[in-house]
């Protein structure tokens, strides 16, 4: 079951390795976030007048302060949706690390694997990245037209994203990229389940900073499971 798997990986949660992930994540996400909007803030203070005159009201100083204040609550409404790729794609990085982790504590008759080559993960991170990001700036538009249900809509959008992304990473580690696209093809319902159920709680402030790396335990366990229900013929 997906919630054993993620009880699981809640377990681990204070493994060194899993805590020395966090850390990295939640500080790249946070430096790549505030620099956003430090440089959103620099162009929209270049472009603002220092005084604005209008008819029958005369100058008004306090534009920019206005701006200010509100691309700050700009920015944390955004943060919402921003932290999912950032944080996500940050923590794919170090992917590798938290699956070793917990196949040191959960699966310790597995042979040893070779580290996934930097190069190709960072690659397949800031694919990933733009990917996320591209999708989730087209998905803001569509929030507007489907009303109470964004919600529901921005899950299923990130969990098949999430879910794929994810799984793929870790199943690559020991059936390389085709046996991986392969398993993930079989189970892609059940994928695509694990990941609206990470993509849910990505949705609330703070707690979004802490789910990358439990959904990245979590889909090794996942990915275990599932791969021995291939071998052994289960459905």
């Amino acid at each position: 079951m997906i919630f054993t798997d993620f009880a699981k990986a809640l377990g681990q949660f204070f493994d060194p390795r899993f805590l020395r992930v966090l850390v990295i994540g939640v500080g790249l996400s946070l430096a790549l976030l505030f620099g956003v909007y430090a440089g959103f803030v620099q162009v929209l203070d270049w472009l603002t007048p220092e005084t604005l005159t209008l008819p029958w009201v005369g100058e008004i100083t306090w534009v920019k302060d206005l701006l200010g204040w509100g691309s700050l609550l700009l920015m944390i409404g955004l943060s919402v949706f921003l932290m999912v790729p950032v944080a996500s794609a940050f923590t794919g990085l170090f992917l590798d690390d938290v699956a070793k982790a917990v196949e040191d504590r959960h699966y310790t008759g597995l042979p040893a694997v070779p580290r996934l080559p930097f190069f190709d993960t960072l690659i397949d991170s800031l694919n990933f990245f733009g990917l996320l990001i591209a999708v989730n700036l087209l998905a803001l538009v569509a929030y507007g037209f489907v009303g109470p249900f964004a919600p529901l809509m921005f899950w299923a959008v990130n969990g098949y994203l999430l879910g794929r992304e994810y799984f793929q990473m870790v199943a690559m580690r020991r059936l390389g990229r085709q046996g991986a696209k392969a398993l993930r093809k079989q189970f892609s319902g059940k994928i695509w389940i694990a990941g609206i159920l990470m993509a849910a709680p990505l949705s609330v402030p703070l707690v979004n900073l802490v789910i990358p790396v439990l959904g990245a335990a979590t889909f090794t366990h996942l990915f275990h499971r599932l791969n021995n229900q291939r071998d052994v013929g289960q459905p």
